[in-house]
């Protein structure tokens, strides 16, 4: 089992989190002008890096946080973990 590093709780087992998507990821400004092509690719087209990536997580059975990850896809690891509002931390790829 993966330790994940809550910002607030320290250290808890994956079981704790749940998964939300890809990280700064701006919300239209103005969605009801959204074609609905506009609108589909801000629901449901995302990044899919092989290598770091940023990732929204809920400490859903914790502290119930949203925080934001840096995970490298190739191989599962957590490069950074920061608050939701803080800037994203450099990673080496």
């Amino acid at each position: 089992m993966q330790l994940i590093p809550c910002p607030w709780c320290g250290p808890r087992e994956e079981a704790e989190f749940h998964y939300g998507g890809q990280a700064h990821v701006a919300h239209p400004q103005d969605p009801a002008a959204l074609s609905d092509e506009e609108w589909a690719r801000y629901v449901f087209f995302r990044d899919n890096p092989s290598g770091p990536f940023a990732e929204r997580w809920s400490h859903s059975a914790g502290c119930r946080r949203w925080f934001n990850a840096v995970r490298d896809t190739r191989t599962h690891d957590l490069l950074a973990v920061y608050r939701v509002g803080e800037p994203m931390p450099e990673v080496a790829p």
